[in-house]
């Protein structure tokens, strides 16, 4: 394989499928920002598992970085991006600069509403306006595809699926597992700002999720108790500060409602410089009688 061919102009890139798609072959796309690791690479695969054609996108879209957070800094390496996407087999690889995906001051947004003010919007205003504004033109520019996005953004991806259904895009949006490293942290762009004892601290997020997952699975709790837990444990790490930790509907990201459904698990914290968040969705013991065990109210438990 001579690796992905790199496209820049939208133009060309809607030719390309256009093309494609007459030929009667599938598209896959991988949505990224870049700085890939083996978390990209399951989307890769699986993608490539599915479909004829594998588009990869990398763009670091500076809409959904607010005023104090980290578009400069974050990490970019376009190279070792490259050779991963040509050990997973991926054909096109879309690398637009800012000017080609916001060629004029940008007036127009999508705006999410209620869903992308809580847990992470909460701490992030505008941040998912900004991730709904970018993948609404990416999905535009890819057309008829599948579109692969990682389970660790569990409230990203819950909005682009609401995007996509409700603003009628021809596309199927795929959720796929998280990858881990071996002590349990998702793996994650930003996990290259850990160092020495940082890092073996951030373990303690998957260690909270695993705590909430157990009274879930044991019908022990309410939603509150079950976030405080979390939280508990996230506060015995002194190198930890929790932003919030949340036991909510999967699908509604609101309290949780009777009837033994799914629960996702959902937490947020800054471990030295870097903000990671985490998830898991579980469910509750099956004669617990309800998602949490007794009350109804969900919970998310946010910093001091």
């Amino acid at each position: 394989m001579n690796g992905p061919k790199v496209v820049e102009p939208i133009s060309e890139l809607r030719s390309m499928l256009d093309e494609a798609r007459g030929n009667g072959r599938r598209i896959g796309f991988v949505p990224t920002m870049g700085f890939l690791h083996e978390g990209h690479a399951s989307l890769m695969r699986r993608a490539r598992a599915e479909n004829d054609l594998v588009l990869v996108s990398i763009f670091v879209n500076p809409l959904q970085f607010g005023p104090s957070e980290d578009f400069e800094a974050y990490p970019r390496d376009f190279e070792e991006d490259l050779a991963l996407c040509e050990a997973e087999s991926v054909d096109l690889v879309f690398h637009p600069p800012v000017e080609e995906m916001y060629p004029e001051p940008t007036t127009l947004t999508v705006t999410v509403g209620p869903i992308g003010e809580v847990l992470e919007g909460k701490t992030r205003p505008g941040h998912f306006d900004g991730v709904a504004t970018v993948v609404s033109k990416l999905f535009n520019i890819a057309g008829p595809c599948r579109a692969y996005f990682g389970e660790k953004d569990a409230q990203q991806l819950v909005v682009i699926r609401r995007l996509a259904r409700q603003l009628d895009f021809p596309v199927e949006v795929i959720g796929c597992p998280t990858v881990r490293e071996p002590d349990g942290l998702a793996m994650s762009s930003r996990n290259t700002y850990l160092k020495g004892e940082d890092r073996v601290a951030a373990a303690v997020l998957k260690r909270a999720l695993d705590e909430g997952a157990r009274l879930v699975g044991a019908g022990h709790g309410s939603a509150d108790a079950i976030s405080q837990a979390m939280a508990r444990v996230i506060g015995e790490e002194p190198i930890a500060k929790l932003d919030y930790a949340a036991c909510v509907d999967p699908d509604t990201l609101a309290e949780p409602a009777e009837g033994g459904g799914p629960i996702l698990l959902a937490v947020a914290a800054w471990v030295g410089k870097a903000r990671l968040i985490d998830n898991v969705t579980v469910s509750p013991a099956p004669d617990s009688g309800a998602r949490t065990g007794t009350p109804k109210a969900g919970a998310s438990i946010r910093k001091g």
